[in-house]
């Protein structure tokens, strides 16, 4: 099941600390967890609710150990605080939501896709972030193994975005061992303790992080902070600083943006979609192919830092674009941003019921 990949993938990137709230459809990662854990010698915290829960996690990252939260749409809007503490502490850590129907409480039991944007923008104030989306259960495992990888080497919190269908599809997999799998750990500092400055910044923007407890004690805070972590309202310090969080993102970005061609290399219309949606849209290109329709898919794994190169090159392509999604349209609103660079045709196709975008709603879109 995607929520048992999602499970064994953080284990298999060397997440040895998980604290949670149960939630509907993202228990099983919890449930998993609570008895994998302690077998690898790692901690499980089933927490009081959902803020704790990501302190917990940005504390323990800190202490050194790689940490991992999942929730859904309700428990998401609850962490917001501290994801933005996160964020400007740049302190890894991975937080997975299992998307579901509607906003407040919803449909807890139907899939959805209407977080995307909260998921970029749901904590206050300029911060940068990745979000990642998954669309398989082999994906849970490979993409939850790759947002720790980026989450360590950039200092950055990284979002899952799934879905009730992605995490509640039963499917075999054939996951790789451990010697095929790379690991990233973050970069410790080389200097002792005394030499040590937390938020010294170089040529990749990314500072060293320290195991807090071991010798280095530094001071740790959500306000704008100088090298050494002090609060600072100096102008050219808080932009300086500004201006790295962005700088280390920017620099990775070819390795961070992720994103899957099908059958585009003569495709004149597209697919854009992520999640779920994703399957059913290629099912949908494979069925239109056979009809002799040239239509091709671009998969987003990233959602933000938004592929914008992915994009362009199809909007170059193709004559039309279909954006499918469950919500009103939160992605193809990034697309559209796009499209004054091109003279194309870009259409969305919205679902907010709870209910799955299938293959055939998509066929009929591309046909009518």
């Amino acid at each position: 099941m995607g929520n048992e990949a999602i499970a064994e993938g953080a284990l298999a990137a060397g997440c040895r600390f998980f604290a949670g709230y149960p939630i509907t459809p993202a228990s099983e990662i919890s449930e998993v967890l609570s008895d994998r854990l302690p077998q690898v010698g790692g901690t499980f915290i089933q927490m009081e609710d959902e803020m704790a829960s990501m302190g917990a996690i940005v504390g323990a990252s800190i202490a050194g150990v790689k940490s991992m939260t999942a929730t859904s749409g309700p428990g998401f809007s609850l962490m917001q605080e501290n994801l933005g503490y996160a964020c400007i502490t740049e302190t890894p850590c991975v937080v997975v939501n299992v998307m579901r129907g509607g906003s407040s409480t919803g449909l807890p039991t139907c899939p959805g896709q209407g977080d995307v944007m909260q998921a970029r923008w749901g904590t206050h104030g300029d911060h940068p972030i990745i979000v990642l989306a998954v669309s398989t259960v082999a994906d849970c495992f490979e993409i939850t193994v790759r947002a720790f990888n980026l989450s360590e080497k950039y200092r950055i919190p990284v979002v899952i975005l799934s879905d009730e269908v992605v995490s509640h599809t039963r499917e075999t997999v054939i996951l790789p061992s451990s010697q095929d799998i790379e690991i990233i750990d973050r970069m410790t500092p080389a200097s002792p303790p005394e030499w040590y400055v937390p938020y010294k910044s170089d040529s990749t923007g990314i500072p060293n992080l320290a195991v807090f407890g071991e010798g280095y004690r530094y001071h740790v805070t959500g306000l704008f902070h100088d090298e050494r972590g002090f609060p600072t309202q100096r102008s050219e310090e808080v932009k300086a600083f500004s201006n790295r969080l962005c700088r280390k993102l920017v620099q990775g970005i070819h390795e961070i943006q992720i994103a899957r061609e099908f059958m585009m290399n003569d495709a004149d219309v597209a697919i854009i979609a992520y999640g779920s949606v994703a399957r059913s849209a290629k099912s949908a290109m494979n069925d239109a192919r056979k009809k002799g329709q040239k239509v091709g898919l671009l998969q987003l794994i990233t959602l933000f830092p938004f592929p914008e190169s992915h994009v362009d090159n199809v909007l170059s392509q193709c004559s039309r674009v279909l954006v499918p999604e469950m919500n009103m349209g939160q992605i193809y609103g990034e697309v559209m941003k796009r499209v004054n660079r091109h003279e194309i045709d870009v259409e969305k196709y919205s679902r907010i019921d709870g209910q799955l975008i299938t293959p055939d709603e998509i066929i009929h879109e591309l046909i009518k």
